[in-house]
């Protein structure tokens, strides 16, 4: 297979990962959470403020915003064919958002090691303003692919 041909079956693959997530994502399609772009190790997730998602300060409440970078880690996580779930993640929150406020979250895959992952996701306003940074950690499930990936907790 040529790099191009590898290159053009991964952006397939992540497609198709992503395709098969949102159609199974009821959160994301219930706060109005699109995923623009996808691509091998990459996502980017989208959301306009409601008002109903702003707390005692009038600003975002801080949930929305991990809750979206969040979405965005894990449609890039799982954009290699194997079903793969948060292992840990950490935000800092360093502007303030507001109702009405279009966000967009960018995730990069930055390194994968054996079934581990780690990923940086950027929150910015559309005016470019940063108003989060994220870093998820990845653990992938050997043997489910995404298409499948509804994990059966043994804790249940």
């Amino acid at each position: 297979m040529t790099s191009d041909s590898a290159a053009s079956e991964a952006e397939a693959t992540a497609r198709r990962c992503a395709e098969a997530m949102y159609a199974d994502d009821r959160t994301c399609q219930a706060l109005g959470i699109t995923i623009d772009q996808v691509g091998p190790g990459r996502a980017t997730a989208r959301l306009k403020l409601a008002d109903t998602m702003v707390n005692g300060h009038g600003t975002a409440h801080g949930g929305y915003l991990f809750l979206l970078a969040d979405a965005a880690f894990a449609y890039a996580c799982n954009t290699h064919g194997v079903a793969t779930v948060a292992q840990a993640a950490q935000v800092t929150f360093l502007r303030p958002a507001s109702a009405g406020d279009e966000l967009a979250a960018e995730a990069v895959e930055r390194s994968r090691f054996g079934r581990s992952g780690i990923y940086d996701v950027t929150v910015r306003r559309a005016d470019g303003k940063v108003i989060a940074e994220f870093r998820g950690q990845s653990q992938s499930l050997p043997g489910q692919p995404v298409s499948s990936s509804r994990p059966q907790s043994k804790d249940r």
